[in-house]
């Protein structure tokens, strides 16, 4: 049976019959592990078993740097190290469904760690433009959420999204998304989640089922060289809210003393039970061609509310981003991006402040789609973080080996 890959949602925008435009784009597949690598034979070997003909797609990603100092809310640590190292296969299972494993491995405190993050199934063939998706996944809020963080164009995600969404949410859940039968682009989906990785620190029973999102997005083309996309999105989290007590203070304090520095964790540490996103994305490439010249500006702002069971106040974890990446020619790029993410946490029966801003300066050279190196300047400036008031340079490596999925918009 050929190899089916999972649908790419594209449109008929004005120019879709002469160019590519992004939103025909798609992702880069996955990475790895020589700990993976056993399984992943394993699986290989028995799903050829079960079908003649079937060819799953193998993907490794190999990221590295170094870093000049240690920074807030960063998951890279000074000195020379390891970032997401991803191990994907893919393939689609039948004429219905279509599955995906990505593991990651990385390096905390000298010894190798592994997650997975993705192992799901999607149908391909549902009617009217529906689709499912059940297992473990990203969220589809927000732009950058469901994307994987070697196709971004900085080192790390945005502050906000590092406190407040623990770098990109992934969990174990359902989405039914649907795609409207309009000329232009236009999605909803929404998703249920078990939401662990969205837990008040001091919650001692949560729902099993505690977080629920809906999500919609919406583009299209202005013309040949202009693209464009917005989108809205609300996370309900019924594990987010925070029960402070006197108990639990000391052990939160050194928590947090431990964590204000890194989250390897990929938990987020400012939750709430009501998260609000939009996000906004415009493009240009000159004939609308994207291989030679492009400019992108993105810009997503990120609000929490309800932060306590116990305290009462009004008080809102936020935070939001611009960025903005200029591809000069097919090899190199230049970008620049400022954030800013104002967060609180519950002691007692009053709210902690603390403030995070921060301005990233990077240049990157790719002598193929397959590898790029990095130079990024960081300064960050605020309150009630570790590692803040720092100038960090870092050089970074991301290498792709394998099977691509098309970029996305």
């Amino acid at each position: 049976m050929p190899l089916v890959n999972p649908p790419v949602i594209s449109t008929d925008f004005h120019s879709l019959a002469t160019k590519v435009t992004p939103f025909k784009r798609a992702i880069h597949k996955r990475s790895a592990c020589s700990r993976m690598a056993k399984a992943l034979i394993l699986v290989a070997a028995s799903a050829t078993a079960h079908a003649e003909g079937f060819s799953p797609n193998f993907s490794l990603i190999l990221d590295g740097h170094y870093k000049s100092a240690d920074s807030a809310l960063s998951e890279y640590e000074k000195g020379f190290g390891l970032g997401h190292i991803e191990l994907g296969v893919s393939a689609a299972i039948d004429d219905l469904f279509y599955g995906k494993f990505t593991g990651v491995v990385h390096d905390h405190d000298g010894e190798t760690e592994f997650e997975t993050e993705e192992a799901f199934i999607q149908t391909l063939a549902l009617p009217g433009g529906f689709s499912v998706r059940a297992g473990r996944f990203l969220s589809d809020i927000g732009y950058l959420n469901g994307q994987h963080a070697h196709t971004d164009s900085f080192v790390e995600r945005p502050a906000a999204y590092r406190a407040m969404l623990g770098s990109h949410y992934y969990d174990d859940g359902v989405r039914l998304s649907y795609v409207m039968p309009t000329d232009t682009f236009w999605t909803i989906g929404t998703e249920a989640f078990s939401g662990e990785k969205m837990q008040a620190a001091d919650l001692t029973d949560p729902k099993s089922v505690g977080v629920y999102t809906a999500f919609t997005k919406i583009g299209g083309d202005f013309n040949e060289e202009h693209s464009w996309q917005l989108g809205l999105s609300y996370l309900r989290n019924d594990n987010g809210a925070s029960i402070s007590s006197h108990e639990h203070e000391d052990d939160e304090d050194h928590e947090h003393e431990e964590d204000e520095g890194h989250n390897h964790s990929h938990n987020a540490k400012f939750t709430g039970k009501n998260t609000y996103i939009a996000d906004a994305v415009w493009k240009w490439a000159p004939d609308g061609n994207f291989k030679y010249r492009s400019l992108t500006l993105t810009g997503e702002y990120l609000q929490t509310q309800d932060l306590s069971n116990t305290i009462k106040g009004n008080e809102k974890n936020k935070g939001f981003y611009l960025s903005s990446v200029y591809k000069m020619t097919p090899q190199w790029a230049v970008g620049a991006r400022y954030g800013e993410f104002k967060g609180y946490e519950a002691h007692e029966d009053h709210f902690d402040e603390k403030k995070l801003q921060e301005t990233e300066l990077m240049v990157s050279w790719s002598h193929s789609h397959f590898s790029t190196v990095r130079l990024q300047y960081t300064h960050q400036a605020g309150n009630g973080f570790e590692n803040t008031n720092n100038n960090i340079v870092t050089l970074q490596y991301v290498v792709s080996l394998g099977a691509h999925d098309a970029h996305t918009f």
